[in-house]
């Protein structure tokens, strides 16, 4: 059965006040931490969860920010908006290929140099974005910027699984994923501020300057890595096989990966919708898809709202339906006002946020060791799940909003279905 969690009392008597529950955890309380967990000297329990907060925010950011400069981008280089959207797609595609290169080396060398190494990358890929005199130079120094940026995302959960004991890490899933999708409602926003005085090659500036400040955060980390992998390199490399073995972890891993399929194709698709299709102007669709995206911040901390009242089975199947549902409104309805569209799309949007926390923690549970390489598949998956969201929504539809409904309303009915298949067998009914 789905047992509630054992500090739930200790909750319900607090104010759910997220900022200061986990302050206060942080800095007064040990039993947030796995027995032998390394204390932060210079990032202080505080900074380590901003700093796992913001390499996990490194997909959005590094694509949000300049969705509102794609049509410039397309009129700039006189390509097709398909051509410019490979700039998004190669990115996703190598992006989730590093985690898997990148995530077992954390088992075996550490999180921090591993980190180190990668922002190196991505921060020099971001100035040479920058200087770009084509779209096939922009491409490629875009697939080094996802080579750099993806030891980010590979090392961000897998230090949440080493600092973090069963009881704890569902609320510090649930907090730092609110914190990371404030990006994707901050960075459209100040991408379309940053074109108001600046081209897009500003944009790729501002990127090189975020890898550089994430840079300076991994230099002050601590390694949290207590016992790492004593084999050879490509052996490393293998674990990822070892993983895809647990049945429970891929079973699930499918699962939660699906709901990328639409969201991503809503984020390639949202500033050609917006723009070209209702004739916003960038600044105005940079509200709209802000709305959308306080839905995505909203979502986690709704989860632990729900979770004091209803099981995580029941939680996890209003997710998937109000998928399906919001995929039928956007259908139907999307294509009459940019705000109906908003609107209609919003259920999907809110309920697949909220039932993430669960499902990463889920995943999480499944593996006791490996858990690098375990990190990199979740991330791997959900980015290819992703890309081929983004890849399907790319093409010249005669109605690209209706294709995004029933993206949406395929991805409801899949994943209730698979999970209502998955819920009773033991490695999801153990999972307190």
């Amino acid at each position: 059965m789905d047992v509630r969690h054992s500090d739930i009392e200790h909750r319900d008597a607090m104010d759910w006040d997220f900022g200061q529950e986990i302050a206060q955890e942080m800095t007064d309380s040990q039993s947030a931490f796995v027995s032998g967990g390394k204390r932060q000297k210079y990032l202080g329990n505080r900074g380590l969860i901003a700093l796992i907060a913001f390499l996990s925010a490194f997909v959005p950011l590094s694509t949000d920010l300049y969705l509102p400069a794609l049509p410039g981008m397309s009129k700039y280089f006189q390509v097709s908006a398909e051509q410019v959207n490979l700039t998004l797609i190669f990115f996703f595609i190598v992006f989730a290929a590093g985690m898997l290169f990148w995530g077992p080396l954390s088992d075996k060398y550490g999180r921090r140099p591993i980190l180190i190494a990668g922002l190196a990358i991505y921060s020099l890929a971001g100035f040479l974005c920058a200087i770009s005199q084509d779209i096939n130079q922009l491409i490629a120094f875009r697939i080094l910027q996802a080579i750099g940026g993806s030891s980010a995302s590979a090392v961000a959960m897998a230090m949440i699984k080493d600092v973090y004991d069963s009881r704890n890490r569902e609320m510090i899933l649930a907090w730092v994923s609110s914190m990371v999708l404030i990006s994707p409602m901050a960075a459209p926003v100040l991408g379309a501020l940053l074109l108001g005085f600046t081209s897009w090659r500003g944009v790729f500036v501002v990127l090189g300057v975020i890898g550089l400040i994430a840079f300076s955060g991994s230099l002050a980390l601590v390694e949290t890595l207590n016992t790492r992998y004593t084999g050879t390199l490509s052996q490393s490399i293998g674990r990822l096989a070892v993983v895809l073995k647990n049945p429970g972890f891929l079973s699930l891993l499918i699962v939660f990966s699906m709901l990328s399929f639409s969201s991503m194709a809503f984020i390639a698709s949202s500033s050609y919708i917006y723009i070209n299709g209702f004739g916003l102007s960038e600044k105005l669709f940079s509200l709209y898809f802000a709305f959308n995206a306080l839905g995505m911040i909203g979502g986690p901390m709704l989860y632990l709202r729900l979770s004091k009242r209803f099981r995580r089975y029941s939680i996890i199947i209003a997710g998937f339906i109000s998928t399906f549902l919001g995929g039928l409104l956007v259908y139907h309805l999307g294509s009459l006002q940019p705000w109906i569209f908003a609107l209609c799309l919003f259920p999907a949007t809110i309920m697949g946020s909220c039932i993430r926390t669960p499902g990463a923690n889920l995943m999480l549970e499944q593996q006791e060791e490996d858990t690098g390489s375990a990190s990199a598949l979740m991330s791997c998956f959900g980015i290819l799940m992703g890309s081929m969201g983004m890849t399907v929504i790319s093409q010249e539809w005669s109605n690209t909003i209706r294709i995004l409904g029933l993206m949406n309303i395929l991805v409801g009915v899949l994943c209730l279905c698979l999970w209502l298949l998955l819920s009773n067998r033991p490695f999801v009914k153990q999972i307190p």
